[in-house]
Order: structure tokens, then sequence, then C-alpha cells
């Protein structure tokens, strides 16, 4: 399998946002982004895998990145697409899981 995710978020280019005033570039909600994910945070339009994660993959965006997207880069797409702001609370053994794929 061909990884088609880069390393970094930069490879989705980015638009800004404003938070507290304050103006930060992120490629969440990029044209590229939203593509290739179907919109960031829909489950309406969530295009990609739904499974449970393995045990031994417990906590590890990395692992499970590198298991389904062949990159451990792509941990924050994981993150993302799951709503998981802590690894530490969220992404237990057996729980749902979303993967997404390239459209």
């Amino acid at each position: 399998m061909q990884n088609k995710y880069p390393g970094n978020r930069s490879g989705f280019g980015y638009v800004t946002i404003s938070h507290k005033g304050v103006r930060i570039p992120t490629s969440v909600g990029s044209t590229q982004y939203e593509n290739t994910f179907g919109g960031s945070g829909s489950s309406r339009s969530f295009k990609g895998l739904s499974g449970k994660i393995p045990a031994g993959y417990e906590h590890r965006p990395d692992l499970i990145s590198n298991l389904y997207l062949d990159t451990p880069a792509a941990w924050w797409v994981v993150c993302e697409r799951n709503s998981t702001f802590d690894v530490f609370e969220a992404l237990n053994a057996g729980d749902p899981i979303r993967i997404p794929i390239s459209l």
C-alpha cells in the first residue's frame, strides 16, 4: 500500500482561523484536507473504515496510524477523525475507531 498521507499537516495546505484574537494557521478546513477526509469531524460525510482498536494499540495513535495508513507520522489524522484530545483517556483497546481513506 502506498503512503498517501503527508507526515505533517502542511501537506494539506493551510487556512487561517482566529482564536482569542490570534491568527492561527491550520490544515483542518483547507480544500485539500476536506477533499481527502470528507469534512473535518463530520460523521455524516466520513469516508473510511470503521472498526475497533486492537489490543496492544491502545493510547497509541502513532501505532494505529502505522497499522492502517502505513506511516506513524499521520497520528494526528487518527486523533482528529476520532475527536481525540487526550490519548490517555481515549483510544482504549476495543473502542470504536474511524480510519480515513483517500477519495
